[in-house]
């Protein structure tokens, strides 16, 4: 959880962050002070007559790299190295156990792909399963003394939150074209004499798809963050008593919700991708209608 962690409530620093900001935070903070400071001030926050240093917090050599930062990436090599040691030395004859582990894994979300978005949803596999387990090891890496999850900042889940946003968007136009994508928010095609009632639902799903970055980082940080809060708020009733058994129990909590956020996250992206992502034979029917239309009209 937070142990070693600094941070709004008073905690200390994980020595990690110390480690390399102590040899790394000084080019950083020089670098932001030259260059990107000033880019904030001159192009983003002179409109709004304010400073980067009062928007972000004053810049100095110990936060010059973000705490999220480091345990993202942190995150990120501890999924390579995890997924490689699991996958081991592939064979069909003898799988060992993490292999089958991996096995068990890839089929879950093989499955879930299949029955959301469809057969055809297999190409999405590597996009899905990266948001899963890159949550996950996130989210877990919080239990561990030391280390912070990095879920447990917005700045994270709200990139996050971006990046499917991004790539759902991406498919939809890709396989939809420009038009063709934008049309999907007025829903079915509805009577001439209904026109108000198009424009009503394409105004709603415009806003609802819009704002889903937002609901995805906020639904993941406020669950995570939460999860810490309570693990440091419980533990410190009545110490020492509640550093015993009591942070056993709350960790198997944070693991649950972990999990669950994990799950959520990689759920929701997967429905998105299903809303914009058809079979090629829908496709093909479409453009069958379309031209059948199009002959009829000609005639």
């Amino acid at each position: 959880m937070f142990l070693f962690a600094e941070g709004g409530g008073g905690h200390h620093t994980p020595l990690i962050v110390e480690f390399i900001n102590h040899y790394f935070g000084k080019p950083v903070h020089q670098f932001q002070i030259t260059y990107t400071e000033p880019l904030w001030n001159q192009y983003v926050f002179s409109k709004f007559g304010t400073t980067a240093a009062k928007a972000f917090g004053p810049y100095t050599v110990e936060n010059a790299i973000p705490w999220y930062t480091i345990m993202f990436v942190i995150a990120c090599i501890i999924t390579v190295i995890v997924v490689s040691l699991l996958k081991g030395k592939l064979s069909d004859d003898d799988p060992l156990p993490g292999q089958l582990t991996l096995e068990a894994g890839y089929l879950v979300i093989k499955d879930m792909i299949g029955s959301i978005i469809g057969d055809h949803g297999a190409r999405h596999f590597p996009v899905v399963a990266t948001f899963g387990v890159l949550i996950l090891v996130s989210n877990l890496l919080g239990q561990f003394p030391l280390f912070m999850s990095p879920t447990a900042s917005v700045n994270v889940t709200f990139a996050l939150g971006i990046s499917s946003f991004v790539y759902y968007n991406y498919v939809g136009i890709s396989e939809n074209g420009l038009w063709g994508h934008i049309k999907h928010f007025a829903g079915p095609k509805l009577p001439a004499l209904m026109i108000p009632i198009t424009g009503l639902i394409f105004m709603i799903e415009l806003i609802s798809s819009s704002i889903r970055p937002f609901t995805l980082g906020v639904r993941l940080f406020a669950n995570m963050y939460s999860d810490e809060q309570v693990f440091l708020q419980i533990t410190n009733l009545a110490p020492p008593f509640t550093h015993f058994l009591v942070p056993l129990v709350l960790t198997g909590l944070g693991v649950f919700v972990a999990l669950v956020q994990a799950f959520v996250f990689t759920l929701l992206s997967m429905i998105y991708i299903g809303e914009v992502s058809h079979a090629p034979h829908d496709h093909d029917e479409h453009h069958d209608e379309a031209h059948g239309e199009a002959a009829v009209a000609h005639a």
